[in-house]
């Protein structure tokens, strides 16, 4: 039985895929890290599900759909105010993405981050705040050996805060990865 033949992984997005699609994530939103170092093989399936389906593919299974894609949100919170230096707890989770962003080198795909600012200063100054901290973090994972074609980095400012009821809330202040729509 060929079925038996896969490895666990395809056995699994077989199982899911045959289910049925999962409905799509609401488009303003983003899977929440936290704090947490993530694993590179959730990331990796998060941010290139399609993956999955050429992998059946590829063992003679008809791909039915997969999920959409997820967006990440990482706390920025941790910045420093009115710093886009990137700090250390930042950096631990973004070398698991640097890790699954190096394998996708020449592939076409465009990932897309996109930095963050809460309410504090001037709108001005927290759409410049937010684009140095997209683009620290992309000459982060750039360092790391990430294919700068890949990346697109920008800063998105006050205009889509994740605590609306409260627009000084360090929570406003992140850095959001995922796949450019």
């Amino acid at each position: 039985m060929k079925f038996a033949q896969f490895a666990v992984p395809a056995v699994a997005a077989l199982i899911v895929l045959a289910g049925g699609v999962a409905s799509p994530a609401r488009a303003d939103s983003a899977l929440d890290i936290g704090t947490k170092v993530p694993d590179a093989k959730a990331i990796k399936e998060g941010l290139f599900p399609e993956d999955a389906c050429k992998e059946l593919e590829a063992n003679g299974f008809k791909c039915m759909g997969f999920k959409p894609a997820i967006r990440y949100s990482l706390p920025a919170s941790s910045f420093q105010l009115g710093s886009a230096d990137v700090p250390p707890s930042l950096k631990k989770q973004l070398d698991v993405f640097a890790e699954v962003l190096k394998s996708k080198k020449g592939s076409g795909s465009v990932v897309k981050i996109e930095g963050h600012a809460d309410a504090s200063g001037s709108a001005d100054a927290n759409l410049v705040l937010s684009q140095r901290r997209a683009d620290a973090v992309k000459s982060y994972l750039v360092e790391q050996g990430v294919d700068a074609s890949l990346l697109a980095s920008v800063g998105v400012g006050t205009k889509d805060l994740k605590n609306a009821s409260n627009p000084f809330s360090g929570e406003n202040r992140r850095v959001e990865i995922g796949r450019q729509q």
